[in-house]
């Protein structure tokens, strides 16, 4: 089969290429699945370019340890090990693994669910990474309530995108930040005011929220934390990320600035968890999600598809389809 191999770190473009790998076959309890489309989230970049160096020791110290980036997918299940259940060959389904930029994987059947009833390939394998951090940080960091008012600084990217529509979900009035050419994106996700950061500055106004999801990390904690209501909360989601620490230091910063101030802050830090694959399926089936592709790219396109998520260009979710040609 054919996947997008990383040979060494670096950028995207110059690191990644396409080659011939050996088709993988499922253990007891795996499934195996024809990958249809795969989505790429920043935490690939930042792995492909085994930054920060202080995590070479997990990436690989000479080189990266698996040679073939990704995690979302979306694809048929093509067999299953002997000791799976839950899905059967034929089966649709989307969610995470290792190795994710290839024709075909193999992962465990309890990092699967089945796709959505309608919903291409291409929006189910956005429903990953982006989508999870989205909702854990809104429901579970943020305990989001109806009524409440929340920014989401960094709003037309992968995470932002998502947190818009998820947070209009559960009930709260949503103002967004993004640039001018993603205002009418953002506008049309649902939120309710959109900010221009070229021609507002957010932290300078008026307004105060109950909820800041801060998914770029370039104005200082003690800026943002001027937008926030007493008691409000602040969830750090992005920060620029290189050399051997960063973004490190400003998580450190995060936690410990909750030791000294009312408001309180929290780097968000997502878990793998099934059940919320199910969640977002079912936020799918209602009609309150919708993920935005903004670049479908074949694999032979890979690595400028990665690239381009690597420059900051994207708008929602970049995804790589397993189609030739």
């Amino acid at each position: 089969m054919r996947a997008l191999i990383q040979e060494d770190y670096g950028e995207p473009r110059d690191v990644l290429s396409v080659g011939e790998v050996p088709d993988p076959t499922p253990g007891d309890d795996e499934v195996h699945v024809r990958v249809h489309a795969a989505s790429i989230h920043i935490g690939d970049v930042h792995g492909i370019r085994g930054v920060p160096y202080l995590f070479r020791p997990i990436y690989g110290l000479r080189g990266p340890k698996v040679p073939i980036p990704g995690t979302d997918i979306s694809g048929t299940v093509e067999a299953v090990g002997p000791n799976v259940t839950e899905f059967a060959p034929g089966d649709d389904v989307f969610g995470w693994c290792t190795s994710a930029f290839a024709e075909s994987v193999v992962t465990s059947a309890d990092t699967l669910a089945s796709k959505p009833a309608g919903l291409s390939f291409e929006k189910a394998a956005a429903l990953g990474v982006s989508a999870m951090v989205a909702l854990q940080a809104l429901r579970d960091y943020g305990t989001l309530q109806p009524g409440q008012r929340v920014l989401i600084n960094g709003a037309s990217g992968g995470v932002g995108t998502f947190a818009v529509q998820i947070a209009k979900a559960l009930g709260a009035e949503v103002s967004a930040v993004c640039s001018t050419r993603n205002l009418e994106l953002v506008s049309s996700i649902g939120a309710d005011h959109v900010i221009d950061y070229t021609k507002e500055d957010f932290t300078q106004g008026e307004q105060r929220y109950d909820l800041i999801l801060d998914n770029v990390g370039t104005r200082s904690l003690a800026e943002t934390r001027r937008a926030l209501e007493t008691d409000g909360r602040l969830l750090s989601n992005g920060a620029p990320t290189g050399g051997w620490t960063r973004p490190l230091g400003r998580i450190i910063r995060v936690l410990a600035s909750s030791l000294v101030v009312r408001e309180q802050a929290r780097p968000v830090v997502h878990a793998y968890r099934a059940s919320d694959l199910l969640a977002l399926a079912e936020l799918v089936a209602a009609g309150q999600l919708s993920p935005v592709v903004d670049l479908a790219a074949t694999l032979d396109e890979g690595a400028n598809a990665v690239g381009h998520v690597a420059d900051g260009h994207a708008q929602g979710t970049t995804v790589i389809t397993m189609r030739r040609g």
